[in-house]
């Protein structure tokens, strides 16, 4: 770690802050009432403020260009490491812990797999945002490069990006109103960018969560991005993955419920031998609780994977292999939740004190999907902006005799953005874009589906799809390969996929199809010809066990007619209704 320029006496007047900040940490655990909890968080903030975060104006943190590069860079390849290993286990152990001979082994070529996860390149939308417009690019002019993104997006991401598609400029494409995901882990998964362009530099990464976490996210589905963003700010300069933690904790509101997860975490890890058992009190309190499940959507919501973030780096001990793995093997979305806390622990060390298993095999030329970047672009583009946010934050860039440049840096204190309750929002702010900014919009919904349809079933045409699941093709789903992906416009309305076809005369003919399920859904089948209903197939857990079913229909009793075909997906109730088609083909023999 870089030592800071500062006295002894200073030095010393730290040491007895941490003490502080501890036992003020520690007496958030001992609350018992809502009004007894306001109480305390109003006096922990006035102490935390007072003992933690005062700071004299000439106080300064000192770090080479060369050293924030080779820190950054790990801070990529952290996440690049967490994703690629835990892949294969997304959302396959929901609630439960994965056992340890389900683990994947970690591989050196796996360093590469993780060039097309979105866990990667949907923050370096934002990257580009701030490269092309600068650190001080508007959150409207960020919504609308959000908007005309081209991937495809779920949970909080695709609600947000299709509020920005019909008009509703941000803060309100996140409000509740509008999105019935604001907690989810969206902006939790793509806010590392945030604190990487800034070290040491805490109201960075909180005012990009309100530029950037705004399009998707609301209360703690913001404040998780924010929290995530300044834990790296301060593993530049910090190894001690307590310290860093407590450090994201002051740049969060203290009353959220996501304040409170990490309160619990700190706390639990001393408390708890083993992090199943730590796990067990996470399950107990943010995932069983009624109480933390409001706005929520489950399985994929901020706080408990949040604290399966925490639980790798607390319980990991500094080991790299160990914090990967149990934020892994904690399960839920256990590709995310190990590319957040190995992010964060890489940083600390620096790209060059990796292990070679991790960097041996990475080919640095590679361009990450939907981006400009390989990875020398990409660390260029994190030290454009980093030199920029240290001007704007009042620091400056220095060189020494021998002409190596130092970022100077100012110690302030964080601010962390007003509380918001997803579950109790405040009123609108009725932004909508200009007709000026809609034309600027140039993607949408309709030309999206439209060009994945023409791509999978040229011929095809699709009508009725609701904005749900964030339909569209899909490079992989559920183990299979170039998958498209509908949803209903309502519960009484299904999509439809049609198309006239001529069936020839002396031979038979039959539409083969391959169509699969969410793994928590079910749908119908629904195969119409001319306006006559021949087949429905229910696709559920009986018919689909393992989310894919095969189905055949005979079409040789319309020979030598041209027939209108239809193909619906129709929703059962209202409970994840999306369709999956891996294979629609008119087979004549």
């Amino acid at each position: 770690m870089l030592v800071d320029r500062m006295t002894r006496f200073t030095q010393q007047r730290n040491h007895k802050k941490r003490i502080t900040t501890k036992r003020i940490i520690h007496s958030y655990h001992y609350m018992k009432t809502p009004k007894m909890n306001y109480a305390w968080v109003g006096i922990g903030i006035t102490l935390l403020a007072a003992s933690v975060q005062a700071a004299p104006p000439t106080q300064e943190r000192r770090l080479s260009v060369s050293e924030y590069r080779d820190k950054m860079k790990a801070g990529w390849i952290g996440q690049i490491a967490g994703v690629s290993w835990g892949a294969t286990t997304e959302f396959k152990w929901r609630s439960k812990i994965i056992p340890d001979n389900m683990m994947p082994k970690w591989q050196p070529r796996m360093i590469n797999d993780a060039f097309g996860q979105d866990d990667l390149y949907v923050e370096m939308t934002f990257l580009r945002t701030m490269e092309q417009y600068g650190l001080d690019c508007s959150i409207r002019q960020a919504g609308i490069d959000f908007a005309n993104s081209g991937y495809a997006l779920w949970c909080a991401n695709a609600a947000g990006r299709n509020n920005l598609r019909k008009g509703i400029a941000p803060p309100d494409s996140s409000h509740p109103k509008f999105n019935k995901c604001p907690n989810d882990i969206d902006y939790q998964i793509e806010a590392d960018y945030s604190g990487l362009i800034a070290p040491g530099m805490p109201n960075v990464p909180i005012a990009l969560g309100e530029k950037f976490g705004r399009l998707m996210n609301y209360g703690d589905g913001m404040y998780a991005g924010q929290l995530m963003g300044a834990m790296y700010t301060e593993a530049f300069f910090e190894k001690d993955i307590v310290k860093v933690i407590e450090a994201g904790l002051l740049a969060i509101p203290a009353e959220s419920q996501h304040a409170e997860m990490v309160r619990d975490l700190l706390q639990w890890s001393k408390e708890c031998p083993t992090w199943e058992e730590c796990w067990q009190r996470c399950q107990k309190k943010y995932r069983e609780d009624p109480q933390y499940q409001k706005a929520s959507n489950g399985d994929i919501d901020c706080k408990i994977n949040g604290a399966y973030v925490l639980l790798g780096l607390l319980y990991g001990k500094g080991d790299l292999d160990q914090t990967i793995l149990i934020s892994c093997r904690a399960g839920q979305d256990s590709d995310c939740n190990p590319s957040s806390s190995a992010g964060v622990l890489f940083t600390t060390l620096g790209f060059s004190k990796l292990p070679a298993r991790f960097t041996k095999e990475l080919n640095e030329k590679t361009i990450f999907s939907h981006t400009a970047y390989n990875v020398p672009g990409l660390l260029d583009v994190c030290e454009k902006l980093a030199r920029q946010a240290i001007v704007k934050e009042g620091g400056k860039i220095e060189k020494n005799a021998e002409g190596e440049e130092f970022f100077v840096i100012p110690v302030k204190p964080a601010k962390p953005s007003k509380l918001e309750l997803s579950w109790a929002p405040e009123p609108i702010a009725g932004s909508l874009f200009t007709e000026e900014e809609r034309a600027k919009i140039t993607v949408s919904e309709s030309l999206v589906l439209k060009k994945a349809v023409d791509k999978f079933a040229p011929g095809w045409t699709i009508t009725q799809c609701g904005t749900k699941s964030d339909p569209g093709l899909r490079a992989d789903e559920r183990g299979h390969k170039n998958v498209l992906v509908t949803h209903p416009l309502d519960k009484d309305t299904p999509c439809v996929l049609s198309r006239k076809i001529n069936i020839p005369a002396g031979k038979k003919t039959a539409i083969q199809l391959t169509v699969g399920r969410h793994p928590e859904g079910d749908w119908d089948l629904v195969v119409r010809v001319d306006m006559r209903e021949i087949l429905r197939k229910p696709v559920d857990k009986t018919t689909a066990p393992n989310g894919w079913l095969d189905v055949s229909v005979d079409l040789s009793e319309y020979q030598g007619k041209t027939i209108f075909l239809e193909l619906y997906n129709q929703a059962t109730g209202w409970n994840h209704e999306a369709g999956y088609w891996e294979k629609i083909v008119i087979d004549t023999k």
